[in-house]
């Protein structure tokens, strides 16, 4: 049985997952539920304040890749936008993609996946306004 903590983070995950993924089925529920809570700890005048952040579920990060690229996570179609997630270079390096590789697709899914909670963080879901849209994530 969770402890009170563990339940609320665990119902916030699966009222996310219920509102970005419109498809969501019992297995789908049991990854979201399962999935990792990010700790981060933000500076506030001279404090520090720690806030959760609940990962994205793989299951999102595939279907916005079937939907950007076709699902293909070493896309370079010569649109100026590549991987499987579709990011500008500009975007990648502000995002901390450097750290990985040079562009977006020749980095891993799991690297493309970490680069885009980045993006996520910073922009929403508006870096990928229309299949964005499409997948429920965006009104």
């Amino acid at each position: 049985m969770p402890n009170a903590s563990e339940e609320r983070t665990t119902r916030a995950v699966i009222r996310e997952g219920a509102s970005t993924v419109a498809v969501a089925t019992a297995a789908v529920v049991v990854i979201a539920v399962a999935m990792t809570v990010v700790v981060a700890a933000v500076v506030v005048s001279g404090g520090v304040r720690a806030g959760a952040a609940p990962r994205v579920a793989d299951l999102v990060w595939d279907e916005l890749a079937d939907c950007e690229s076709g699902g293909d996570w070493r896309a370079d179609t010569g649109n100026g936008f590549y991987g499987g997630l579709q990011i500008q270079p500009p975007t990648w390096a502000e995002s901390g993609g450097l750290h990985f590789a040079d562009r977006p697709d020749h980095a891993n899914r799991r690297e493309q996946t970490t680069v885009g909670e980045e993006i996520v963080r910073q922009q929403g879901w508006e870096a990928w306004p229309s299949c964005a849209r499409q997948l429920g994530l965006l009104g």
